[in-house]
């Protein structure tokens, strides 16, 4: 079966997407035991979400980077992420899609999302020919995330750090029984 060029792959049910991040552990580990981003989590600057696990771990190098050692799973509610993607704009300018260069940066300024398609991973980190979504949230969208959105928060840096493991011993198939069953999200109109 052939992946679409531009996909949103996800864990999710009917209310709720789950999305990943990583940060240190002064931030991720209160978010985590609170259920809750903390006091110190910015809410005035642009958060990057992620759907793709496995996106996740390339960014964050299975959570061996500095400043990103604690990898998040947030699951948030499904109307809080459907929002984000229809108050959104692309984070660079496409000519296909926008009419001029000028409506699109009048566009960018005004939305509180912006969407990026990058390369998807395989459990390597190498990319493969599809892309994967990445979520900026900044303003009203960030602060509706950390304070409205979020459902749940859960520290899943074991799990990356045991998938790496066995990727890195050649256990790809262990490995890729243990990723989180993400599948493709219906994109709201």
């Amino acid at each position: 079966m052939e992946v679409p060029q531009h996909q949103i792959r996800a864990v999710h049910t009917p209310s709720t997407v789950t999305v990943y991040q990583a940060y240190s552990p002064a931030i991720g580990l209160p978010a985590a035991r609170d259920g809750r981003f903390p006091a110190a989590w910015k809410r005035d600057r642009m958060t990057w979400i992620k759907p793709s696990f496995l996106w996740m771990m390339y960014r964050c190098g299975w959570g061996t980077k500095e400043g990103q050692e604690t990898v998040l799973a947030v699951e948030v509610t499904r109307d809080g992420f459907e929002w984000a993607l229809r108050n959104s704009c692309l984070s660079s300018y496409v000519r296909e899609v926008h009419p001029d260069r000028a409506t699109w940066q009048r566009q960018l300024k005004r939305s509180p999302a912006r969407v990026q398609w990058d390369p998807e991973r395989d459990l390597r980190l190498r990319p493969l020919p599809y892309r994967s979504l990445q979520l900026g949230l900044s303003g009203e969208a960030a602060r509706r995330y950390a304070d409205e959105w979020t459902v749940a928060i859960r520290d899943v840096t074991p799990l990356a750090h045991e998938i790496h493991a066995l990727v890195s011993n050649g256990e790809l198939e262990s490995a890729a029984r243990l990723l989180p069953p993400e599948r493709p999200f219906p994109t709201p109109e």
